[in-house]
Order: C-alpha cells, then sequence, then structure tokens
C-alpha cells in the first residue's frame, strides 16, 4: 500500500507542494529515492535510517522506494527527512494517524532530532495558499512559519514528540504568532555628519522618492559615512514589503528563531572583488545575489570603478525591470530587485582629481581608464550626482548643530504618503502616470529644451529629470513642478568628467 505525505519545496524562492510517496514491496532490502533528487536529498537515505532505528523503532527489512512528486522539478536540500520518516513509519504499521490536510518539513539528525531548514517562509505561504491546515516544521523555524498567517504550526523537537502528538498521546500545543519586539536596532543619524549641507540634501531626495545615487569625491571626505546614515530617513517597510525581502533572506538561511522577520529596509554594501553570479545570483541550484537581497532596501557601492564592468552591466536589467531572471539548463527563475542603488566613487584612481590642491598626480590617460567602467547606459539610470567635497579645518574642529536623521525622516514620510496616493513612489512612476503627474509648464519646457541638448540628454534621463523634480515638489508640498524644482533636478546631472 502506498502512503502519500505532503510536504513543500522552493524553487526560486516560491514554495510548492511536493508529495513524498512511499511504498514498501517484497523483495531484496534496498531503500531508493526518485523524483530528480540532488546529493544531499539522496544522503535521507541514512539520516532517516539511522533516526527511525535510535528512536525505537523498527526499521522495515523491505524495498523502500519513496518518490518526491513532482518528479520532473529538481529536489534538492535537507527538507524531505522528515515527511520520508513519517511515510515509512506509515507504511511500516509502526504509526496510526488520522490527521488529515498537514505539511512536514524538516532536517532530521541521526538521533531523530530536527534541525532548523531555510525557506520556511515561503513554503508556508505556499502552504497557506494550497489550504494546508496544519505545518510540521523544527522548533527553531516555528517563528518564521507563523508569519503566513496560514495554517496552524507546530514546533517539533524530536522524531518521538511528532508520534506522540499524531496518536494523539501528547499534543504540541500550535505556535504563536511572532510578534516583534518594540525595540528597533539603533541606526546611524546624520546629526554625527558635519558640514555636507548639499550631500545631505541630495541624500533627502533620493530617499523621498527612491532614486538611484552617485556620490563623488576625494578620499575621506565622507561618502560612505553618508551613505550608512540612508537607512535611518527612508519610510518603514511595510508588512507587504517585510515578508518579500524575509522570504529572499530566508532563502539564504539569513533569518533566525530570534528575528524572523526582515523589519528594517536591508542595506547591502558588497565588496568589489564580487562576481557576476554573486551580485545578479546564480550557481546550482540558483541562488539569489546582492541585488536580491537589497529588496526594498539599498545597494551599495563603495569604490564603483574598482568593480568588475561585467558586474556592474548586470545591474541594469533589475534597475529597469525590478527582477532578475536566471535562465539555467533545469529551467528558469526570477528574483525581485527592487532597490535603490547608492554608489561613492573617487574622481581617479589617487581620489585628487580636480582637486585645488594639485595633489592629483594622474594623467588624462589614467582618469579615463579608471572611469571606462562606467557605461553611459549604467550612468543613465542614476537620477543624482552628487559631489563630495574635501572638508575645511574649521568645519570638522568647530562643533555645529546638524539636523537629526529623525527630523529629515519626517520630511521625507510627507513626500512618499502624497506619491503612494498617486499610485507609487517616483521612481517607479509608469509612463502613463509620468505624463500626468510629472507635466511640465511653458516656462518648465524652455529649461528643460536648453538642458536637452546642453548636457546631452536621453529618452532615459529626461524622463529621469522629471520624476526627480516631482520628487523635490513633493518635498515641497507643491502641486505641480516649478521652474525651480526642474532646475535643481538638472543641477543633479553627472559632472564633466563623466560625461567625456
Amino acid at each position: 500500500m502506498v502512503f502519500s505525505i505532503r510536504s513543500l519545496g522552493l524553487q526560486g524562492i516560491a514554495g510548492y507542494e511536493v508529495t513524498a510517496e512511499c511504498d514498501l514491496s517484497g523483495g531484496l532490502p534496498a531503500f531508493t529515492i526518485v523524483g530528480l533528487p540532488d546529493t544531499a536529498v539522496n544522503e535521507a537515505k541514512e539520516r532517516v535510517r539511522s533516526a527511525i532505528k535510535n528512536c525505537g523503532f523498527t526499521y522495515p527489512v523491505s524495498r523502500i522506494t519513496i518518490n518526491l512528486a513532482p518528479a520532473h522539478v529538481k529536489k534538492v536540500g535537507t527538507l524531505y527527512d522528515l515527511p520520508m520518516l513519517v511515510g515509512i513509519l506509515r507504511a511500516s504499521g509502526q504509526l496510526r494517524t488520522r490527521e488529515e490536510n498537514c505539511a512536514f518539513v524538516g532536517e532530521l539528525s541521526l538521533s531523530g532530532e530536527l534541525r532548523p531548514a531555510f525557506g520556511i517562509l515561503p513554503m508556508a505561504l505556499c502552504a497557506k495558499r494550497s489550504g494546508i491546515k496544519a505545518l510540521y516544521v523544527p522548533e527553531d523555524n516555528a517563528p518564521e512559519a507563523t508569519l503566513a498567517e496560514g495554517p496552524e504550526v507546530y514546533p517539533v523537537r524530536d522524531v518521538e514528540q511528532l508520534v506522540r502528538h499524531l496518536t494523539g498521546v501528547e499534543r504540541i500545543p500550535p505556535a504563536k504568532p511572532w510578534v516583534p519586539s518594540l525595540e528597533s536596532a539603533a541606526l546611524p543619524d546624520f546629526n554625527q555628519v558635519k558640514g555636507q549641507d548639499s550631500v545631505k540634501r541630495a541624500l533627502e531626495i533620493a530617499a523621498a522618492g527612491g532614486h538611484n545615487l552617485l556620490m563623488a569625491g576625494p578620499p575621506g571626505s565622507g561618502k560612505s559615512m553618508l551613505a550608512q546614515r540612508l537607512p535611518g530617513i527612508l519610510p518603514e517597510m511595510t508588512r507587504q514589503e517585510a515578508l518579500e525581502a524575509t522570504e529572499v533572506h530566508s532563502v539564504l538561511g539569513l533569518t533566525s528563531r530570534e528575528r524572523p522577520l526582515i523589519g528594517q529596509r536591508p542595506f547591502r554594501s558588497p565588496h568589489h572583488t564580487i562576481s557576476a553570479a554573486g551580485m545578479a545570483g546564480g550557481g546550482s541550484p540558483p541562488r539569489p545575489g546582492e541585488i536580491s537581497l537589497a529588496h526594498h532596501g539599498i545597494l551599495f557601492l563603495d569604490e564603483l570603478p574598482e568593480f568588475r564592468k561585467e558586474v556592474l552591466e548586470v545591474l541594469r536589467q533589475p534597475m529597469e525591470d525590478g527582477q532578475v531572471r536566471l535562465s539555467r539548463a533545469t529551467g528558469s527563475v526570477e528574483y525581485p530587485s527592487q532597490f535603490m542603488l547608492v554608489c561613492a566613487m573617487n574622481p581617479c584612481r589617487c581620489g585628487w582629481y580636480g582637486h585645488p590642491s594639485g595633489r592629483c598626480k594622474c594623467t588624462e590617460r589614467d582618469v579615463k581608464s579608471y572611469l571606462s567602467k562606467l557605461s553611459g547606459p549604467l550612468l543613465d539610470r542614476i537620477d543624482l550626482f552628487v559631489e563630495v567635497d574635501a572638508l575645511d579645518y574649521e568645519e570638522l574642529a568647530v562643533p555645529a548643530e546638524t539636523e537629526a536623521s529623525a527630523d529629515v525622516k519626517k520630511r521625507v514620510d510627507a513626500a512618499r504618503e502624497i506619491q503612494n496616493r498617486r499610485g507609487g513612489c517616483n521612481a517607479k512612476m509608469g509612463p502613463d502616470l509620468l505624463d500626468q503627474a510629472c507635466a511640465l509648464d511653458e516656462t518648465c519646457q524652455k529649461i528643460m529644451r536648453g538642458a536637452y541638448d546642453r548636457l546631452g540628454l536621453t529618452a532615459r534621463s529626461y524622463d529621469r529629470i522629471r520624476r526627480l523634480a516631482r520628487t523635490i515638489a513633493d518635498l515641497e508640498g507643491s502641486e505641480g513642478i516649478r521652474p525651480s524644482h526642474l532646475s535643481e533636478a538638472l543641477q543633479y546631472r553627472p559632472p564633466a568628467y563623466l560625461r567625456r
């Protein structure tokens, strides 16, 4: 007789339902797993065998065949240990239960304890969509599974506890929904940064509209310090945004029992030695990259020209589409990638090109070679370019009152509220809404017409300037785009050495 046990799997960051069909038959003793298992799934034979024996059950001396359906999808990881064990115990008559419409997920130790698994949240969301009423997961994964607000989640410590529950001897109390603590990690504050008022203004505009930003300046001028304070002025994540960001982190095992939900906007800062696969995602099986880990947050690229050219070029399509699609021989997966790109760079390899002190010793050829990795299409997707000047001694030595992040965030939140009523943040505005919300009057048209040829604008940069001007108007609470808003937006175009 075949016993079918429901389970769940992962394809990309999406969960899907898996059925573990267990059959015990006559013949020479064997344990066969079919349904495109990978090495980790095949190794479950030894974990399941040892767990059954060490928990006081009898390992059946027969031919065991387990099919993981759907058989055409490759099964990856250690998620299926628990459903295989339950199937064998039921097929051998050692476990009798009336539990129906339930699913099992978890990795087994040799002693029968359950170890935490990756990707529990997307699987729990899939269980909710599939109508599963009870979900049995390792104890450490239970808080994350409750975030789906779907099936009853039962935290399982070991096999013996699970069997007592399924036979009605001792019920496992369902996990309570995880509630975040009121305490949140303190973020770096703008009031710790001296000077750089023009850069802070650019960061405020970028945060208000979700715009991409590039800061250029000599070493030690505060570019990285300013970027690290940008999350403190971004709007709080909505529940849906937090769940979407958590799904990506969960698949890579970056959540924990104590912090199962990503409550603050991600801030990812990969090193410039990262590969294209590390940035966009890849591997076998494909895994999300840094641009997906920055979903609904910030991707900060420090020392931008030091990144390899192919790494920078993989950013272009995700920046436009908000997702990255990876195609492999085994199939295609899609990962979300709606992020703010924030970059910092020196104007040349030594960092002092154009400085009045004359400290730069780079030749024009050296500067051109250093900046050659920054393609025109990539720069065209960046909305704000701002120069970060080196601070004078007086600016550093004299204490000065600077605005706190909380005050800036109030203005950013107010601007985002205007945009949400309109249909979403300005950086992601669709063509129809763009023409309606970013209409230019006659005076603004004259300003834009003059800038179009003078600055060598493209159709993409024309739209981005209008979006940027709309954000500046939203910060002021203006219904329309005025010439002052458009003029300020035009000031954030690339400097001359980047337009060559």
